[in-house]
């Protein structure tokens, strides 16, 4: 009788419509945010598929946290990887985020019809909504990445900063982003951490594979802005935009916010009332927030819109994470225990915070709040999620409306 394979032993190749129909169930039943992903991810593949071990499924959510880019959605490309190869990868990406890029695609067709049909009162309640879903991510990081007097002064910098240059573009947020990774290189070094267990299977990606990956995600990083400018290139300069914003994303999927807003409502790509309206919408759905990048992609009027626009807009933001997740596998057991790189992240961690809690005064706040009332709905809104832990999808769509209900 042959012995049972271990549960974190990697499966053979050619299991990709298996990886496909898994993370597509999680695409259209997971809702609640990356953290409830990770439950949800937890629950299916450790616990119920046994694809992997605890100490597994550990090791490499440390590394999407790690990495920059939305970290659920990274998570679930390397559980893909490590099942069923290059295919899995790209089968677990598609299953999960499909449901949702389809729904907000859609919404950025049906959003102005919506408007012209039941009035923009609905519009508010989602931007009310949003506002309460940021303000929960805020308090959430913080209490997190933003312990301590370090990385709290780092955070209230960062913040203050942000605020002043608003306006300015994306450059101000990279700028912080870097001036994060040096200050924690320099002071937050020393702090204790506890490294995962190491997970074999992860060394399975080639050398050759994963340095191609790291080139390709510094070429694209470099030249897309460039080739964008020199062939005169909408298409190319809207996914300059989403690429550059998938590669800078620390923290959680929140903070595409405030990367977004300054390069696509601050060039006049996307006004700022339909740019929170889908930020509101997308906390409504299952699946990654990055989806929102489809909706912005179809909505924006600098390149070609629609389906189109969308397509470019999503592959577009999640291309970096998976070239990093590529091209960092065979190293992560090196890399976790450096201590320069964890202060880094640490730093720019921090930083992150006061970069989305400066986007949550301007644009959210000062978008969604038109009258004294509505800082009263905006506190209910938090109450319903923080407190009463009702989920965001409900919140959501309960706003809404009971805002357009009250606009008609």
């Amino acid at each position: 009788m042959s012995a049972a394979k271990p549960v974190d032993a990697p499966a053979a190749a050619g299991d990709v419509r298996e990886v496909f129909l898994a993370f597509l169930r999680q695409g259209l039943t997971a809702f609640g945010g990356p953290i409830a992903h990770l439950g949800y991810f937890r629950r299916e593949f450790v616990e119920k598929r046994g694809w992997l071990s605890d100490a597994a499924f550990a090791d490499l959510l440390g590394l999407a946290h790690f990495l920059p880019g939305p970290a659920s959605s990274q998570l679930g490309m390397a559980i893909g990887l490590r099942r069923a190869g290059y295919g899995g990868m790209l089968a677990a990406w598609l299953g999960f985020t499909l449901p949702a890029a389809v729904a907000m695609i859609a919404f950025a067709y049906l959003a102005p019809q919506v408007s012209q049909t039941y009035g923009d009162g609905w519009l508010h309640g989602l931007k009310i909504a949003a506002a309460a879903v940021v303000i929960q991510a805020v308090i959430a990081m913080a209490r997190t990445l933003a312990v301590g007097p370090i990385r709290a002064g780092m955070a209230i910098g960062a913040g203050v900063g942000a605020l002043i240059a608003h306006g300015a573009g994306s450059a101000p947020q990279i700028f912080a982003i870097a001036a994060g990774a040096l200050f924690g290189l320099t002071f937050l070094r020393g702090e204790p951490w506890q490294a995962p267990e190491d997970d074999p299977a992860t060394h399975k990606v080639p050398a050759e594979v994963s340095t191609g990956a790291l080139v390709v995600f510094g070429l694209l990083l470099a030249v897309l802005p460039f080739a964008s400018s020199l062939l005169q290139s909408p298409t190319l300069g809207l996914a300059s935009v989403f690429y550059r914003t998938g590669s800078l994303v620390f923290g959680g999927g929140h903070v595409v916010l405030p990367l977004l807003e300054r390069d696509i409502v601050g060039r006049g790509w996307l006004d700022q009332d339909t740019f929170l309206a889908g930020y509101g919408a997308v906390q409504a759905l299952p699946g990654p927030l990055f989806s929102f990048a489809g909706f912005v992609g179809a909505a924006q009027t600098y390149a070609p819109g629609g389906v189109i626009g969308g397509l470019v807009a999503l592959v577009a933001i999640f291309l970096p994470g998976m070239l990093l997740v590529l091209g960092a596998l065979p190293f992560w057991d090196r890399l976790k225990t450096l201590a320069g790189a964890r202060g880094a992240l640490a730093g720019v961690n921090a930083v992150v915070v006061g970069v989305l809690a400066a986007a949550l005064w301007d644009p959210v706040l000062t978008t969604a709040i038109r009258r004294p009332s509505d800082w009263a709905l905006a506190a209910g809104a938090y109450v319903f999620l923080a407190i009463a832990k009702l989920p965001p999808w409900l919140v959501v769509i309960g706003f809404a409306a009971i805002s357009g209900g009250f606009s008609r």
